[in-house]
C-alpha cells in the first residue's frame, strides 16, 4: 500500500475528501444502523431480517424504512398485522421510533475503524480538506461525531440528511460540503462510503466515487466476525462486494480507508492525462 504521507503533490489536484460515516470511519461493519432497523420492525410485529435492512443503508433514516416497507415480504407482512397498507404517516410514526432506538444503540459501537485516524490525519497534514457525510440526523451524527473526536478524528466539516432536500443517493450533502469547505470543481473532489447510496451520490454530484467492501455494509460484519472469516469466504464475499459497487459505477473499490492513498495517485494521474488531452 502506497504510504499516504507520500502524497506531497495531490493537494494540487485533489481538494477534498468526503467521507461516510459508520461503516467507513467508524463502526466496524456498520453494524449500529442495521441491528435498529431489524429491532424497529420487531416492535411492529414484523420480522425484518439483516439483509433487508441492509440493502437501503446509506439513505436517510425515513427513506430507509419507506424503502424497506416497499419490499413485498415486508409490505405483506405489514398488512397481515396491521389489516391495510401502510401509509406515509406509518413511516412518520416509525422514524420516531427508530431515533430512540438508533441513539440508544450508537454508543456501544463508536470505535473508529483501523487505520481510519491514521488515514485522515495524514490526508489532513498534506492540505486536504476532509468532510463527512452520513445518513443519521442531528442528534446521532452529533453523537458519533464526539465518539470520533474522543479518539482524535475530527473532519473539517459535516452534514446529514436533514440539512439538505434529499439524502443519498442525492448529490446535496456532496454539495453543501463542498460550499462549506470552499472546495471547487467536482473534479478535485473523492467521495468515499460503504453503500451503493454512497456510490450513487458521488456519481450523481459527479465528483469521483471510491467504495469500501471491507469494513461496512458490503460485508455487513463487525471486526471479529470479519476476522473469523477463512481466507476463501473472504476472497468471496469481498469479490461479490465489489463487483456490486463497480456494477453501481465505482471508479474504485478498496477493502477499507488504509487502502486510499493508492487510489489517490492513480486519480491525481487521471486528471493529468484529461487535462493533457483537452
Amino acid at each position: 500500500m502506497q504510504d499516504v504521507n507520500s502524497l506531497t503533490s495531490v493537494g494540487g489536484s485533489i481538494r477534498a475528501i468526503i467521507f461516510d460515516l459508520a461503516g467507513t470511519l467508524i463502526d466496524y461493519g456498520s453494524c449500529a444502523p442495521a441491528g435498529a432497523f431489524v429491532e424497529l420492525f420487531e416492535a411492529y410485529q414484523i420480522e425484518a431480517t439483516m439483509a433487508q435492512a441492509r440493502e437501503p443503508m446509506g439513505m436517510h433514516k425515513k427513506e430507509h424504512i419507506r424503502t424497506m416497507l416497499e419490499m413485498p415480504e415486508l409490505s405483506r407482512q405489514w398488512e397481515d398485522r396491521q389489516g391495510r397498507p401502510w401509509n406515509e404517516h406509518d413511516i412518520e410514526l416509525m422514524y420516531q421510533d427508530f431515533i430512540p432506538l438508533q441513539l440508544e444503540a450508537l454508543p456501544n459501537y463508536g470505535q473508529l475503524i483501523p487505520g481510519a485516524l491514521d488515514t485522515v490525519t495524514a490526508l489532513k497534514k498534506q492540505a486536504l480538506s476532509i468532510g463527512v457525510s452520513t445518513g443519521y440526523n442531528h442528534e446521532m451524527m452529533s453523537l458519533v461525531l464526539n465518539q470520533a473526536a474522543d479518539q482524535g478524528l475530527v473532519p473539517d466539516a459535516a452534514a446529514c440528511g436533514a440539512d439538505v432536500p434529499a439524502g443519498r443517493p442525492a448529490p446535496w450533502m456532496i454539495f453543501q460540503l463542498m460550499q462549506t469547505m470552499a472546495v471547487y470543481p467536482p473534479e478535485s473532489v473523492i467521495k468515499v462510503g460503504d453503500t451503493i447510496a454512497d456510490v450513487e451520490a458521488g456519481l450523481n454530484a459527479g465528483v469521483w466515487s471510491v467504495g469500501v467492501t471491507c469494513t461496512g455494509n458490503m460485508l455487513g460484519l463487525s471486526l471479529e466476525a470479519y476476522e473469523a472469516l477463512s481466507p476463501e469466504d473472504l476472497k468471496e464475499k469481498n469479490a461479490e462486494a465489489g463487483r456490486r459497487m463497480r456494477q453501481a459505477g465505482a471508479h474504485y473499490v478498496i477493502d477499507s480507508v488504509e487502502d486510499l492513498p493508492d487510489v489517490l495517485h492513480h486519480i491525481k494521474e487521471r486528471i493529468i492525462r484529461r487535462r493533457v488531452n483537452l
